[in-house]
């Protein structure tokens, strides 16, 4: 019983179960949703096809953001909503940059590599501006990035005079799409890119334990030298980044963008991606790999409800059934009653090797 009660405490024990249960489900539903075949796509290139590279390459965007998502959360308790309208930014900026002044261009206006920079350095400006608002001027992070949440989409829109910039280089579609001869798709690798970088960077750097001391006490933290509003924001600036590379994906997927649409409600599944791996909403302690797991349960969720014709307009209904079971099941209440049947196992088992 103890065994159980240990491994029900760890952090990664929801997600993982999340995952487990959905595993099952589809096992019994269906069980050819984890059949994975090797096809041809449209230029006549083999790639893998299959639920289970579908769920791989379409969470790459949302683990992503759970990477940046995680870690404002853990500094400033509370969550940056604005990261979809931050994507739709980030790329019309890569547009922009490549189109010029031309939407339909015949060849790139400039190197893809400096249309990522530039969308880079804007998105983190953004995210700068975030940081600022709730590191320094103290304003509320939901209410701080509400702001761009807002006019974002807007501002997307007025950087390409409101038109739709369509791409025609197909080596751009490559980032979003498949590299000849490489049967995996492309976002699936730049999402494991940035696992390795910020693991390496948590690992070797005093980043996590700083924002994790700023989560739990601002004020102790402070007294004991570190600079609260300095590690908030640059929290804020990593999201920034990440929005800048999930949004360089987005609009690399179908060479243009739909500024109404494109990262629609993906502010949503990150902060429940953050929820989903364990990690308090009010900030503090953090578990990165639990937050990425948790992105990839909610694209495997969404996958699952699509196959089973699921309409798009109800999936906010059956992520907000999630929402309310990991409230509940994080609630003082339940951790409370959890806690009184750990102390009655641990009691009948002092009891029986007594007797």
């Amino acid at each position: 019983m103890n065994s159980i009660m240990k491994i029900f405490k760890k952090q990664i024990f929801i997600p993982i179960a999340a995952l487990l249960i959905l595993i099952v489900f589809n096992l019994i539903a269906d069980p050819s949703f984890f059949a994975i075949t090797l096809e041809k796509n449209s230029s006549g290139d083999p790639v893998l096809s299959g639920y289970l590279i579908t769920i791989l390459d379409n969470a790459s965007e949302l683990a992503i953001l759970a990477i940046g998502m995680t870690l404002v959360t853990a500094a400033s308790g509370g969550q940056d909503i604005s990261v979809g309208a931050g994507i739709a930014l980030a790329g019309s900026v890569v547009l922009r940059v490549l189109c010029g002044t031309d939407s339909r261009p015949e060849t790139l206006h400039a190197p893809i590599i400096v249309a990522f920079i530039i969308c880079c350095i804007v998105a983190m400006l953004f995210g700068a501006f975030n940081g600022v608002l709730v590191a320094y001027f103290k304003i509320q992070p939901m209410v701080a990035t509400l702001i761009l949440f807002t006019a974002g989409r807007s501002i997307a829109a007025w950087i390409n005079n409101n038109e739709l910039p369509i791409i025609s280089d197909a080596s751009f579609g490559y980032f979003g799409n498949f590299i000849p001869g490489i049967p995996v798709p492309t976002p699936i690798f730049i999402a494991v890119i940035c696992m390795i970088i910020i693991a390496l960077v948590l690992r070797f750097t005093k980043l996590g334990l700083f924002t994790q001391a700023v989560g739990i006490n601002s004020e102790s933290s402070r007294l004991n030298g570190l600079n609260p509003q300095l590690i908030k924001f640059i929290t804020y600036v990593i999201l920034g980044l990440c929005v800048a590379v999930a949004g360089f994906i987005k609009v690399s997927r179908f060479s243009t963008i739909n500024y109404s649409v494109i990262a629609k409600d993906i502010e949503m599944d990150a902060i429940l991606a953050v929820a989903l791996g364990g990690n308090a909403l009010s900030g503090g302690k953090f578990n990165m790999p639990a937050s990425i797991l948790g992105a990839y349960v909610i694209q495997f969720l969404t996958t699952t409800l699509f196959k089973f014709n699921v309409e798009a307009s109800a999936l906010p209904a059956y992520k907000a059934i999630v929402v309310i079971l990991l409230v509940i099941i994080s609630s003082p209440v339940v951790r409370e009653k959890l806690a009184e049947l750990k102390k009655k196992a641990s009691s009948q088992s002092s009891v029986k090797e007594a007797g």
